[in-house]
């Protein structure tokens, strides 16, 4: 088979398997309260059916990606698609919320094997300075599947009930799945020579299973002693996975990516970047409905600029990054996050839809280009034995960003003195705001004008 046309097999399956993930979570929103009132579940055990996901997905994704190293990325995402599918259909399939629940943690772990080695296959299948737009695609895919996702979700639910939703993804899992199976890719074989790591591979999954168990909580609970508990268990486990890594010759995480400060930087730039768009989506939201008294479906349509601009704005983001480099083009889009933020912390009853349309276009356009930016920074600087690695760092970051996000506007919502939500809303986005401009000042320690080819 000629390499174009491997190519081009391996960007469908990576982007395949990007979708299934972002629409999978995104359905499970829409119908969550109708599997509540049929399966006789509490609010707590629905809720488990996200966070158990979370945590498990979460916790995994760095080793899965190191699996791909040492196995071959096709091979891990062709067991994490199909695995993906079954748990899928039997999620569909579920008698009670407990089955449901635990297979929502298997889910997971499938979902971690597949996500790095998305990103795995992709660097295996090309140049370094071709990397860019195959990125740029699967991330305006991903925007597709996140504004689809709840219109297609309630459309299955209200014509078949709930269980349909579950069904969505297992036909094209399974074929890409088959497809990564059949379909090689020559530079992405076994290498015998990449260790594991189990005992750094177990002490990040606890230091990662305990963070985000903490943040889910904090929405819920806010700052109690079992959250201050949490933080100091984050603590302990990551001191001694550092450790751990100082000291063993073969660490989880190679010290040549630790140790980059261009890597580290655009790992917190997505953090920042992450964590500030979740953060304002989750007060947007409560602002949209609750202030300005919209229902879901307007609330949705207010925040269509967003999705929009994702999916538009992701290929324009690998052509400003090739011509004018990853520290401009991320820090423009940082300025874009921040200003949409700003500008929406400005927004009052009497805001209208233009002006509402104009803060999520600004986030949109944003949160595009830097995502697109340090994802290909990331991918791109890591070596062909280290790209499921790099993969499953860039995913951890987009998976605690959020969390991070949801749980210090939650936070900043409920602080003493913060009054009623229209008056907490201005300071609360403003923080956010700040968050944005943090991640801005890392963009600095991204390559120049020549990013992305060496």
């Amino acid at each position: 088979m000629k390499t174009r046309h491997r190519q081009r097999l391996t960007l469908v399956g990576s982007i395949t398997g990007a979708v299934i993930v972002a629409l999978d979570g995104t359905v499970l929103t829409v119908v969550q309260p109708a599997l509540q009132r049929d399966l006789h579940a509490s609010f707590v055990q629905v809720q488990w059916t996200s966070t158990g996901y979370l945590i498990a997905v979460a916790s995994l994704l760095v080793f899965a990606g190191r699996l791909g190293d040492r196995y071959g990325h096709q091979r891990v995402f062709a067991v994490g698609t199909l695995g993906f599918a079954a748990t899928s259909a039997g999620i569909g399939a579920a008698p009670g919320i407990g089955w449901v629940i635990g297979l929502r943690v298997a889910q997971g772990v499938f979902g971690a094997l597949l996500q790095p080695a998305t990103l795995g296959m992709l660097r295996a299948a090309y140049p370094r300075d071709l990397l860019g737009m195959p990125i740029a695609l699967r991330t305006s895919a991903i925007g597709v599947a996140a504004a689809a996702g709840p219109i297609v979700g309630g459309a299955l639910a209200a014509q078949f009930g709930w269980r349909s939703v579950f069904f969505l993804s297992v036909a094209p899992a399974v074929a890409v799945g088959v497809l990564a199976l059949v379909v090689r890719i020559p530079a992405d074989g076994p290498r015998t020579g990449v260790a594991l790591d189990l005992p750094g591979a177990c002490l990040l999954a606890l230091a990662l299973v305990c963070l985000v168990h903490t943040l889910a909580g904090i929405p819920e609970t806010g700052w109690t002693t079992a959250t201050a508990l949490g933080f100091l268990a984050v603590a302990a486990a990551g001191g001694a996975f550092v450790r751990h890594g100082r000291r063993t010759p073969s660490p989880l995480v190679p010290p040549g990516v630790l140790r980059s400060a261009t890597v580290a930087s655009a790992l917190g730039v997505l953090v920042t970047a992450s964590a500030a768009l979740f953060g304002a989506l989750f007060v947007g939201t409560y602002f949209l409905q609750d202030v300005l008294g919209l229902d879901p479906l307007e609330s949705g349509l207010r925040v269509l600029p967003l999705a929009a601009t994702m999916v538009l704005g992701a290929p324009v983001s690998a052509v400003l990054a090739r011509r004018y480099g990853p520290r401009r083009t991320a820090g423009a889009g940082m300025v874009l996050v921040a200003l949409g933020i700003l500008l929406f912390s400005r927004l009052d009853r009497a805001a209208t839809a233009p002006e509402i349309g104009g803060c999520f276009f600004a986030l949109g356009a944003g949160f595009a280009t830097v995502m697109v930016t340090a994802t290909a920074v990331i991918v791109h600087h890591a070596s062909l034995e280290h790209a499921g690695v790099a993969g499953g760092l860039q995913q951890t970051a987009m998976n605690i960003g959020p969390t991070l996000g949801v749980a210090a506007a939650t936070m900043l919502l409920r602080l003493p003195g913060a009054g009623a939500f229209a008056a907490a809303m201005g300071p609360a986005l403003a923080a956010l705001a700040a968050v944005a401009a943090l991640g801005a000042l890392l963009t600095v320690a991204l390559p120049g004008r020549e990013p992305l080819s060496r």
